[in-house]
């Protein structure tokens, strides 16, 4: 890229930082921006690790709103798009100095349904549907109406309060249902339709990964043409795809079709039939729950298919022969066909899936469902999304080998590592409890269980420990409950949200948590000054989809699979502790082969880059000058290096 091409970039870059509160020079950002407007300019593909304090977001949104292209930026996460779309963005548009649209995109579900609105506010069918929700359901009901009268965009996510699960469902669509606007009598003043439309005039487009997966599989359909796109929390990025790209087929798919035959049919027998085919897939489901199944499908589960395939035709052809003048009836009847012929395609599917795809039931035995995924999702990335546009894929932490096993070019993608603005090496430590059994030992948990006492001890609690099993959460707190002066919050107690600020409001609380708890959250200040991870977060051995990844690749499958993606989520982790410039703290290890393995260093290289001891009372002195507390020595002399 030209001197003056990458002078413009910075320039508008430092009008719109500068107009932060505390604005700071940030090398890492500046760096990340000339990245990304040259990946922009010339089409080349790239890829930049930007740990936390960074400022990724303004890193690619800047040159994504000079660069004159259409881009769509995908998220992993609601809590980031959100930012983007109220924080980050609105930002950017008031301080860059060059116009630019901007609009947020979601599936169709997160929208309230003005047809379903109107049926079950005015027809005879929606007050039968109603009769059936009980007095507080309907009071939602009624209080999601007025919303929408008064809303301008019909988005779940504008409410300032939390309607219930039912009660949403009640006056909203899924894509797989919904007929189109041409066929809907309210497809003009249609909520999703209108965002829909947003995002086709807008420069820059927000949606989520797994949205993008469905456009990808859907030929591009649902947000149509675009020259760049951005994807932040790339590490996903595989996982998502994986999901959206193949199919699921769970009992509740049938009740939803009951559910909606019974708003327009009256023969009992013919729904009945298929909301059976509910419990009839749970029970042929079950006792696969967690495995592979083989190509073709078990006979039992090819039976069932089969058998409800014949009721779901027989549904199809009651709905064929509806005649009907009622404009809410037509779309009841629509919805139902739409709803219906989804599920029958994804049963032919699933009868005939390749050998390039997995078939496993997830989910456990009470509540299963048949996933269907692709082997490898590099060839539809490579084909549906990289050979037809520019990709940018950024995150805090890159798993080794992303690029090929998404389907990146080589040859046309750039990969960088951006500097943390903040003072790890001083600021940080890494612990490796070098002196403890290896996690398999019989004595490993009882020695872990006093380590985290010391440890704890010296943080005066404000400690985030995480756990890789719910297993070893739930024996840690019930062995430390009484031994610390410390109150002992674990992920069973309240829900995420929540426990995060009871976490937060007390910062001598110690808060016990599994993988749902490695990424996602953040806690600054002095509040979190320990994080401590009990053993390395390997996938599980016996995962269906990774287990025929590994088959495909044989030796080299742990290197490939398994140590990417420990080393990803042991970033992950690390990654809760140091969120501001001001943060101290320890990062503590469990797990002696994270200093001892012959891949130790794929993992040790993927943490943040941190100051390592091996020594106890290195951490308890280091934690002793963070939170005031003392911290007596309980070994030798530290040393700087795991291994």
């Amino acid at each position: 890229m030209s001197a003056d091409a990458i002078e413009q970039v910075l320039a508008a870059a430092r009008r719109v930082t500068g107009a932060l509160a505390g604005a700071e020079d940030r090398p890492g950002q500046v760096a990340m921006l000339g990245a990304v407007a040259e990946a922009l300019r010339t089409g080349r593909h790239v890829i930049v690790e930007a740990p936390t304090g960074v400022g990724k977001s303004l890193g690619y949104l800047i040159p994504a709103a000079l660069s004159g292209k259409r881009v769509v930026v995908t998220t992993a996460t609601k809590a980031l798009q959100d930012q983007l779309a109220e924080k980050d963005l609105p930002f950017v548009a008031a301080h860059l100095g060059h116009p630019f649209d901007f609009a947020v995109l979601k599936g169709r579900s997160n929208y309230i349904c003005l047809q379903r609105l109107r049926e079950i506010q005015t027809t005879q069918e929606g007050q039968l549907e109603l009769e059936d929700l009980s007095a507080a359901l309907k009071a939602e009901v009624a209080r999601l109406a007025l919303w929408a009268a008064k809303s301008p965009t019909g988005d779940v996510a504008e409410l300032d309060w939390s309607p219930s699960e039912r009660a949403w469902q009640a006056v909203s669509v899924t894509s797989d249902e919904c007929p189109g606007p041409k066929q809907c009598p309210l497809g003009e003043p249609c909520f999703a339709e209108a965002a829909r439309a947003r995002a086709a005039s807008a420069d820059v487009v927000v949606v989520n990964t797994h949205l993008y997966g469905l456009d990808v599989s859907m030929g591009g359909s649902m947000l149509g043409d675009h020259d760049i796109v951005i994807v932040d929390e790339a590490h996903q990025l595989e996982d998502v795809m994986s999901d959206t790209v193949g199919l699921t087929i769970g009992p509740f798919r049938y009740s939803r079709v009951a559910g909606a035959l019974r708003r327009i049919l009256t023969d009992p027998g013919l729904i009945g039939s298929v909301a059976d085919d509910a419990g009839g897939w749970r029970n042929a489901l079950a006792p696969f729950a967690g495995q592979r199944l083989s190509r073709p499908l078990p006979d039992a589960l090819g039976a069932e298919l089969g058998r409800s395939r014949i009721h779901l035709t027989d549904a199809l052809d009651a709905l064929r022969r509806i005649d009907t003048a009622n404009d809410d009836a037509r779309q009841r009847v629509l919805r139902s066909q739409q709803l219906i012929g989804r599920l029958v395609e994804h049963i032919d599917m699933a009868l005939g899936y390749s050998e390039a795809s997995v078939a496993f039931v997830s989910g456990s035995a009470d509540s299963p469902r048949l996933e269907i995924a692709p082997l490898d999702v590099g060839p539809t990335l490579a084909t549906g999304v990289w050979e037809q546009r520019t990709g940018v894929l950024t995150s805090a932490t890159v798993p080794p080998g992303l690029a090929a096993r998404v389907g990146l070019p080589a040859d046309l993608t750039d990969q960088i590592h951006v500097e943390s603005p903040f003072d790890l090496a001083t600021n940080g430590l890494i612990y490796c409890a070098l002196h403890l059994p290896d996690p398999r030992h019989p004595g490993y948990r009882a020695a872990l269980h006093d380590e985290l006492q010391a440890l704890i001890t010296a943080a005066g609690g404000r400690t985030l420990a995480l756990f890789t099993s719910y297993a070893a959460m739930d024996a840690a707190a019930a062995a430390l409950r009484d031994r610390l002066p410390s109150k002992v919050l674990t992920q069973r107690d309240l829900p995420k949200n929540a426990l995060v600020r009871e976490f937060t409001r007390d910062e001598t609380t110690c808060l016990f948590a599994t993988s749902g708890f490695f990424q996602g959250i953040d806690i600054p200040g002095r509040t979190l000054s320990l994080v401590t991870i009990d053993r390395l977060p390997f996938p599980r051995p016996d995962d269906p989809l990774l287990s025929a990844r590994r088959e495909l690749l044989g030796d080299a499958a742990f290197m490939s699979i398994d140590v990417p993606r420990a080393a990803m989520l042991l970033a992950q982790a690390a990654g809760r502790l140091i969120r501001t410039r001001t943060d101290r703290g320890v990062v503590a290890v469990f797990d002696r082969r994270l200093g001892t393995a012959n891949y130790r260093w794929d993992l040790v290289n993927a943490l943040p880059r941190m100051r390592r001891t091996r020594h106890r009372a290195e951490a308890e002195s280091f934690l002793g000058e963070i939170t005031g507390s003392v911290a007596p020595p309980s070994s030798g002399v530290s040393t700087p290096k795991l291994g």
